[in-house]
Parts: structure tokens; C-alpha cells; sequence
């Protein structure tokens, strides 16, 4: 059997959750295992794809790699459909160099939201401007470093210079901004990535600016805890009026998630942007009374596990019971337990490598519509009055 074949074989099984009937096995295999899939090895070529490689090997593997199979076939799944396709983004992916890959992603129609921490934002900003961010040695001796003038994020060395430029930077975009009230972080970084587009030397390098053009809205869910915040606060002992609402931002997701026919998401570690665009869910029926059942798709790569407790590392089983995933569908929930630096690329790469294209939705210049549905919606039922529990689409 070819690895393709092999490979659909498997996304088949994968999605409906059965087994396949694969050729039989090796003597000396009871019944049970004759009617799965065998181990095949596989062998490299020279000229052999990234395609060629996840078709081949990882499609069908075992332990983590077959997790990572598994997520290359769900979301090859996923980008044949319509449904809406969020991104989180934790940990300092940016820096590590995930930016290019994000840009192709979004061209591609591949990403239709992204939640980020602030810092991803922030760091995007050193590539726009030209300013160096290089690649050192995690075992630099920081005292030495600190007295140079250089910050380290475990190998990768950015010098207190490019920070304080880049600070000039975001103050003197936050100066010319004028609002009639409060923002939401999405309608902050949209500007941020308008003025990129304008002046800076290599727009073409950061996605904040990708996003400003294509219309991806990008949230933070802690407006504060980053360099944007920080600058963004300082200005206010400059006059600066601008003032991002959280609140806003929570409504704004809630109503993209109610606006979306279905709802995926990849999510690149977890931490805190994890928990808000899951919150959505819980948000639109426990909060607003609009119930969507949960999200439909979900992928993270991420070191965290879930024995610890903590929501970095809760799986989407328990996410379900929080009704932020819907249930009975497991066949829909991957977990690659894994470094997001080696398997993101391999991830966005194999989907970017098919050569498959989306239309971008452009959601945010659909805010205020989408924003204007959820209002009505919500009008017609009592915050609290649907557990979630009922059935999908009941705000209809």
C-alpha cells in the first residue's frame, strides 16, 4: 500500500472514530488486532517532501509522532471546510522565529482570529523595524550578559537598545491615536499594524502588520502584562487617552465564536490565551444565554501535562465539562505533547506544503456586525437559562 493511501486511510479512521480494515496482520494477532493497522516501516528518500515525510511516517506513527500525524490530518480536515479557525499563542514564539510561518498561514485563509500574549506582539515589532534578534547559547553566563546590555530568552539575545527603540516606537504610535472611548485590544493592535505597514522598513516580516491587511482581528487576554501594556500605561503620564477594555474583548470572541458555522482552534502552548478563547463557550451560555455547544476542533502543542492540575495542560476531555468543547467527539481533540518550536512548523508546514488556499474571512472589519447578531441574540434569552448541556445551534 502506497503512504498515501496509507495516509487517508488513517484520516478516515481518525475522523470517524473506527477502525480501518487494514490487510492482515502478522501471524499470531488475535481477531481484534487484525483489523487495525499495522506498523509500517518507513523509509526516507532523496527529493522526499515535508508531505512525504507526514503521509509516510508521522500519519501512522506511534507515541507523539502519531499525535502530530493526527493533527496534520485534523486540520487538513478542518481548512476543507468553512469553519472559523482561531490560534492562541503563549510562550516566546516570536523571537524563536514562528512569525514568517503565521504570515503564510494567514495569506493562505488558514487563520481567521489569533489570541497572543502581549509579548509575541511586542517582540513581532524588532523584526518590522530591522533591529536584531539573534540567535546565542543558553549557557551564556547572564552576568556577563546583564553588563553588555543584552536580554536572553533561553538562546535567542535582543539588546536593551532594540528594546528602548521599540519602546520610541509604540509611544509615538500611541500618540497620534485617537479614540472616542475605550478599545478593544484587537482594534489596538490593528492600529499598530496599520502604522508597521506605513513606515516601517520590513513590514513584510511581522504579522501584526499581516494581520492589519488581511483583516485578522488579534486579541491579548492580559492587556497589561507586556512591553504594549507597559508603553501604553506610561503614556497616560503623557496625556495619552487611549484605554484598552478588556470587557470588549471578551464580547468581541464570544461573538465570532456565535457568528462561526463551527469553531476550531490550535493552540501553540497555553497559559492564559488558551483559557480566553475557550472561555467563549462557557461565555455565550452561561453568561449571555446563547448556547453553541462547545468548540468543534481542537489541537494544542504544548510541554504542559495534565496531572499537575493546571490549565496550561487540561485536556480537551476535560475541557468538555466545562462545556467549552463538545462532546462525543473525540476524534476531534489532539494533544501533541511536544515543543511547539519543532512541531508548529511541521504542523502549519504540511498544510501550507498541500498548497490548498482559504478565503480570508477578514473578520474585523466584520466586528460591528457580528457584534450587533450577538446583541440580538442575546435579546431573546435570559442570561443563566440554558445549561450547557443542550443541544447545539439552539439560538437559532
Amino acid at each position: 500500500m502506497s503512504s498515501s493511501k496509507r495516509a487517508k486511510r488513517q484520516a478516515s479512521r481518525a475522523r470517524s472514530g473506527k477502525p480501518s480494515s487494514a490487510k492482515p496482520a502478522r501471524p499470531g494477532c488475535n481477531r481484534e488486532l487484525r483489523q487495525l493497522a499495522p506498523v509500517e516501516p518507513w523509509r526516507p528518500r532523496k527529493g522526499s517532501r515535508l508531505t512525504d515525510l507526514v503521509d509516510g511516517y508521522i500519519a501512522g506513527g506511534a507515541f507523539n509522532g502519531g499525535r502530530l500525524g493526527q493533527a496534520c490530518q485534523l486540520l487538513q480536515h478542518v481548512l476543507q471546510g468553512d469553519s472559523t479557525v482561531a490560534l492562541t499563542l503563549s510562550g516566546a514564539m516570536i523571537p524563536a522565529g514562528l512569525g514568517g510561518i503565521l504570515i503564510e498561514m494567514m495569506e493562505r485563509g488558514f487563520i481567521d482570529c489569533i489570541i497572543s500574549t502581549g509579548a509575541n506582539i511586542y517582540h513581532d515589532l524588532h523584526f518590522a523595524l530591522d533591529m536584531p534578534v539573534v540567535q546565542g547559547d543558553f549557557r551564556a553566563d547572564d552576568d556577563a550578559l546583564a553588563r553588555e546590555g543584552i536580554v536572553r530568552i533561553y538562546d535567542v539575545f535582543i539588546t536593551e537598545k532594540v528594546l528602548l527603540d521599540t519602546d520610541a516606537y509604540l509611544r509615538a504610535i500611541f500618540g497620534s491615536m485617537e479614540f472616542d472611548g475605550p478599545i478593544s485590544s484587537a482594534t489596538l493592535h490593528e492600529a499598530i499594524g496599520r502604522r508597521v505597514l506605513e513606515d516601517a522598513p520590513s513590514a513584510d516580516r511581522s504579522f501584526v502588520a499581516a494581520a492589519a491587511r488581511l483583516g485578522v482581528p488579534v486579541y491579548t487576554s492580559s492587556p497589561g502584562d507586556s512591553s504594549i501594556g507597559m508603553n501604553l500605561a506610561g503614556a497616560k503620564f503623557d496625556g495619552g487617552t487611549v484605554t484598552v477594555d478588556p470587557d470588549i474583548d471578551v464580547l468581541e470572541t464570544s461573538a465570532i465564536v456565535h457568528a462561526a458555522d463551527s469553531n476550531a482552534v490550535i493552540m501553540i502552548g497555553g497559559g492564559s490565551p488558551k483559557n480566553f478563547y475557550l472561555q467563549t463557550q462557557p461565555t455565550l451560555w452561561q453568561i449571555l444565554g446563547v448556547n453553541r455547544g462547545g468548540h468543534d476542533y481542537f489541537i494544542q502543542l504544548t510541554t504542559d501535562s495534565p496531572h499537575w492540575g493546571g490549565l496550561s495542560g487540561a485536556t480537551p476531555q476535560e475541557a468538555v465539562s466545562w462545556g467549552k468543547i463538545k462532546p462525543g467527539q473525540l476524534e476531534n481533540n489532539v494533544v501533541v505533547y511536544s515543543c511547539a518550536t519543532v512541531t508548529a512548523p511541521i504542523l502549519f508546514g504540511d498544510a501550507i506544503s498541500r498548497g490548498k488556499r482559504r478565503k480570508p474571512k477578514r473578520l474585523f472589519g466584520q466586528l460591528d456586525v457580528i457584534m450587533s447578531d450577538l446583541r440580538r441574540a442575546t435579546g431573546r434569552r435570559v442570561p443563566g437559562g440554558q445549561g450547557k448541556g443542550a443541544r447545539a445551534g439552539e439560538d437559532d
